[in-house]
């Protein structure tokens, strides 16, 4: 976990003085009216006079506290960016070799257009529900201070970082199953680096796991995805045959 730390912490001083963005060229599998919509299967945000909202105030105090542990409160600013360079770069230990366009370039084909299509199925609810941040309703800092003017106009329901990560995790798991815990353990604790740096409720880090999980089957029934897919494990597989 400390050589994933450091690394994580180079990434985001690649990332720079601005928020960066995720493979916005990248063309989706599928679009955005074809995948679940989650205003038609997932609850709204807890209200703020709900026991539900209750525990998201608990957890924004959790999250505060575990800001006292260097270890912690370094991941979270890692992981606050969503650069896809930096993404698979943090991912590239668990998963089991180096991802980049130049050594992996079918497997970065199938992460860049499969976030590109799961990652819209946070956008109706952001735009519908626009959820006041933690760190904007109780006017205290976060850990990434730089990020506080453009999030605070963006809905906090779901959570677009944990839609990230809880996306690559999955696609990576579908390319290498044998690191599927590990991998899925990252991504979990990506979401959880998001209540600990200020920026999300727990409500709205759960509800985009649900949400990109709901929408992952979508993918397989794309049969330019599935070819995709296939190259991608065919290409892991030559390059870990290499490694031994």
């Amino acid at each position: 976990m400390i050589r994933i730390l450091q690394k994580s912490i180079f990434a985001l001083a690649i990332c720079g003085a601005t928020l960066c963005s995720f493979a916005a060229d990248a063309k989706p599998y599928i679009k955005a009216d074809a995948l679940p919509n989650a205003l038609n299967f997932y609850p709204a945000p807890p209200e703020t006079t709900s026991v539900q909202f209750m525990y998201d105030i608990s957890q924004y105090m959790w999250g505060k506290a575990m800001r006292a542990d260097s270890a912690h409160a370094a991941l979270a600013i890692a992981q606050s960016t969503h650069n896809i360079e930096d993404m698979v770069r943090m991912f590239s230990e668990l998963f089991g070799m180096e991802i980049s366009t130049q050594k992996t370039p079918a497997i970065m084909n199938v992460i860049e257009r499969g976030i590109a299509t799961l990652r819209q199925v946070g956008r109706v609810p952001k735009k519908h529900y626009m959820r006041r941040r933690p760190f904007d309703r109780f006017n205290e800092p976060t850990l990434v201070p730089k990020d506080e003017e453009l999030l605070r106009k963006n809905g906090s329901y779901p959570s677009g970082h944990t839609i990230l990560a809880w996306s690559m995790a999955m696609l990576l798991v579908e390319i290498n199953p044998s690191a599927q815990d590990a991998l899925l353990k990252y991504a979990y604790e990506w979401g959880q680096s998001r209540v600990i740096a200020g920026f999300h409720w727990q409500s709205d880090v759960d509800a985009s796991k649900v949400l990109v999980s709901g929408a992952f089957a979508s993918l397989h029934n794309d049969e330019t995805f599935l070819a995709d897919m296939k190259k991608a494990r065919a290409e892991f597989k030559k390059l870990s045959a290499k490694k031994k």
